[in-house]
């Protein structure tokens, strides 16, 4: 299993855009990817999911990863909260 801890930068949080930009990346993969904040987890591939969090400014989210790609999606998903400015 891989982690990573974030902290989002974005004045808008993870809304709509943005969740969609995470879940398409984390589709590519195979590995079960989550997403974590305030004690709860999501499956990141999930849209109503990602929503359904409301993570906002200055959140601490946790992204985890468990299956035989899980490094390459780790990096995928980190340089896409980097890209879009949300981390």
């Amino acid at each position: 299993m891989a982690e990573k801890q974030f902290k989002i930068i974005a004045e808008t949080g993870i809304h709509a855009r943005p969740a969609t930009l995470l879940v398409q990346a984390a589709s590519k993969f195979d590995a079960d990817i989550n997403l974590e904040y305030k004690g709860k987890k999501v499956n990141l591939k999930s849209i109503m999911g990602v929503m359904s969090l409301g993570v906002g400014q200055g959140a601490d989210i946790t992204i985890s990863a468990v299956g035989g790609d899980e490094q390459e999606a780790l990096a995928s998903l980190e340089e896409t909260l980097k890209k879009e400015g949300l981390a």
